[in-house]
């Protein structure tokens, strides 16, 4: 099953207290403090869609990362945005979180084996019946001169979780009781089922808390099937310059200029 790539690749214009969006609302940051960093998707989740983001800041003295997950609540229908996703968020009940941490991140259900992951070459991550490209869903080791065309991190796939520029997703896989999994992709990788029994029933839209050491994250579209026109515009900008940096020099939108300067 291939997931349809729909209008999630942004922020809700509801957020946490401390949270500021850029004018495209694909970059989240905490501009103070390490709590109220609550974002969510746009729109709900397809099954087998997955949200991800980009560690773009980090923010030394906090303990704690990025949280992500799925909550089956409007975030238009929240009179106040919780000060936490965990436990705030969660105890409001249809919401279930997932901490990052740095290094124990892959889950099994009790009485099943360590979740087997995929070599991280092959082309596409197969979550049951979810098929997603993975090169876009890792995260790449720094933007410097050429780095946009020749690029061969997503082979070793070495990035900490946590770490600046790694990639992480949430998405969710239906069942055939009529449930979903939850599932958390970590730079290419899926962590196993975070969750079970979520309804498939109700409107699922992705969680992003931005909290302590993570500061600063960028939606990364997805797409699953032929490139759009966005892409392949940026894929022929890209071809014809040397640094990514010369994008900014470019009679180009803003807006343009920031999605061909983030792969």
């Amino acid at each position: 099953m291939a997931a349809r790539c729909r209008l999630a690749a942004r922020f809700h214009r509801v957020h946490g207290a401390n949270v500021r969006l850029d004018a495209s609302r694909t970059r989240a940051t905490r501009v103070e403090s390490f709590a109220n960093g609550l974002c969510f998707s746009q729109e709900p989740l397809a099954p087998g869609q997955i949200f991800l983001v980009e560690i773009e800041e980090k923010e030394l003295g906090w303990c704690g990362h990025l949280r992500v997950g799925l909550t089956a609540r409007d975030p238009q229908s929240l009179e106040v945005v919780p000060e936490y996703s965990l436990p705030d968020l969660v105890n409001m009940g249809d919401t279930w979180v997932f901490a990052i941490t740095r290094s124990h991140n892959r889950v099994a259900a009790e009485g099943e084996a360590a979740w087997a992951r995929g070599p991280p070459w092959e082309p596409f991550l197969l979550i049951e019946r979810v098929r997603i490209p993975r090169d876009t869903l890792v995260g790449r080791s720094r933007p410097g001169r050429y780095s946009h065309i020749l690029d061969d991190l997503y082979k070793t796939n070495v990035l900490p979780a946590t770490a600046r520029r790694s990639r992480i997703g949430v998405l969710y896989a239906p069942q055939p009781d009529g449930t979903a999994d939850m599932h958390i992709v970590i730079n290419g990788e899926d962590m196993g089922p975070s969750a079970r029994h979520l309804p498939t029933a109700r409107p699922l839209y992705a969680v992003v808390d931005v909290f302590a050491s993570t500061k600063s994250v960028r939606v990364i579209p997805v797409e699953y099937g032929f490139p759009s026109l966005q892409t392949l515009c940026r894929l022929v900008i890209q071809k014809h310059i040397v640094h990514r940096l010369a994008i900014d020099g470019l009679d180009l939108p803003p807006p343009l200029k920031s999605f061909c300067k983030h792969e």
